[in-house]
């Protein structure tokens, strides 16, 4: 099945051994690995990104490397990526000399305060497995890949919801209740959390006149969680 998950950029977390950053800012680890089958019934397959990695190589730039999933705060980027048996294999740079934040981040990355790496990508193609259900997931679009605290920490995820919101609403079109369901998932929140959101959030949204209006029946559904920033 190919498909463009209606314009939601995903998110996936893995963890990172911080022996492999040095103190210059360059760290190896897995943006990604292969056949396991993670708490969404997911599983990413071997060659998911190899035309992503192509596409990112003919660009001649960096993969960004951001925060958190926030645009707005670039550390550094990523010079090699490379998918080996195991997964997406990547060596990035942490802009220590050029960036404060950059500076902050590695610091806790060297004292594993954080642990962890998430990509963020859209799947291009993908099928369901027969026997076990589970999602496959053949062609991923990668677009960035963040560290981040481990598991994810809630501004992250609501950052990313309300980002997948701004979308779905420039867009006109609105996910079905299943799909915005899997999208939370994606995003950190667990399977009870995400169907009370998306059942009474998603359909007050398809309700309200106003994109504002809209925006703020969602958050207003994920305040309910004490899971967003005061």
């Amino acid at each position: 099945m190919k498909r463009k998950d209606d314009g939601i950029l995903l998110h996936k977390n893995f963890a990172f051994k911080a022996d492999s950053v040095a103190d210059d800012g360059t760290f190896t680890g897995y943006g990604s690995v292969f056949g396991n089958v993670d708490s969404y019934n997911e599983i990413v397959m071997p060659g998911a990104f190899s035309k992503s990695l192509k596409d990112i190589r003919a660009s001649g730039d960096p993969l960004p490397m951001l925060w958190n999933h926030k645009s707005d705060e670039p550390i550094g980027g990523y010079t090699s990526l490379e998918e080996d048996a195991r997964g997406l294999k990547v060596s990035g740079f942490i802009m220590i000399d050029e960036v404060a934040r950059a500076r902050e981040i590695h610091a806790l990355m060297k004292r594993r305060v954080i642990k962890g790496l998430s990509i963020g990508y859209y799947v291009d193609e993908d099928s369901k497995d027969a026997k076990t259900g589970a999602r496959l997931l053949h062609k991923l679009d990668l677009r960035e890949i963040s560290p981040v605290t481990f598991p994810a920490n809630a501004e992250a995820e609501i950052e990313s919801v309300k980002s997948a919101i701004a979308e779905i609403l420039t867009k006109g079109n609105l996910p079905t209740v299943r799909e915005f369901e899997d999208f939370l998932r994606e995003a950190g929140f667990s399977k009870s959390q995400a169907a009370i959101v998306a059942n009474g959030g998603l359909s007050k949204l398809s309700r309200s006149e106003s994109g504002g209006e809209k925006c703020d029946e969602i958050l207003a559904a994920l305040r309910s969680f004490n899971l967003t920033p005061d």
